[in-house]
């Protein structure tokens, strides 16, 4: 076999393995990485990278190598899951930046973060003043998360006194132009209906990209023609 063949080959054969260990492994290894989530995620990618592109190395020997680490993977997050002291030992602790609307100089000292990093962490939360924040806590996961202080939150509805009636999750009553007939049985409707809610709007079925129905009984519709406004 010559070598571009065989290149290709353990290329395929590797994403292949790959993706299966990645579905194994769970959509956490997706999101925000553990400091050794972090580690095997690089051992992983580099064990790979020498299958697909080193002759030399064995394959069966290199799939033996990244089988033993997803499953050490999985094994410290198991552990994780059941005991918080190890948690905080592979995961990592949260460490407060600032309380009680004070910045505490010595814990950004022990994540070595500066104060132009903290001010930029918080621009990104839309908080341009130290001043306005209660509380902001560094993640383990490398995420700030603040609670601003009163005066500066959003008025919510309950701080009004308001009841307002439960928002869910809009309904797709069409996709990609396409009657979903299981979802308009699901909440009690007929596709006559739905005909009956375009003809309000003057469209037709075959018109409308994308039809939502909202909890507070809004219908609101994307064109296959962009340049008609949606409604």
């Amino acid at each position: 076999m010559s070598d571009w063949l065989e290149i290709v080959g353990r290329s395929f054969f590797t994403l292949i393995v790959l993706f299966l260990l990645t579905k194994f492994l769970g959509k956490k290894q997706l999101s925000k990485l553990s400091y050794f989530e972090y580690i095997v995620g690089i051992i992983i990618g580099d064990i790979a990278g020498t299958l697909t592109m080193s002759k030399e190395a064995n394959l069966f020997n290199g799939l033996t190598s990244l089988f033993i680490w997803a499953g050490a993977s999985v094994v410290i997050s198991i552990i994780s899951l059941k005991n918080k002291k190890f948690r905080d030992i592979v995961e990592g602790k949260a460490t407060v930046f600032i309380k009680d609307g004070k910045i505490l100089e010595k814990n950004l000292r022990k994540e070595r973060i500066s104060t132009d990093e903290l001010l930029e962490m918080l621009r990104k939360k839309d908080v341009f003043s130290a001043s306005e924040v209660e509380f902001a806590l560094l993640e383990a996961d490398g995420e700030l998360s603040i609670l601003l202080k009163r005066d500066y939150r959003p008025v919510r509805p309950s701080e009004l006194w308001l009841h307002l009636p439960e928002e869910k999750e809009p309904k797709s009553l069409i996709m990609d132009g396409d009657v979903m007939t299981e979802v308009l049985a699901n909440i009690g409707k007929s596709e006559e209906w739905l005909q009956a809610k375009l003809k309000e709007k003057e469209v037709s079925i075959e018109e409308v990209y994308l039809a939502q129905l909202h909890s507070d009984g809004r219908l609101t519709l994307d064109y296959f023609d962009d340049a008609k406004p949606d409604t």
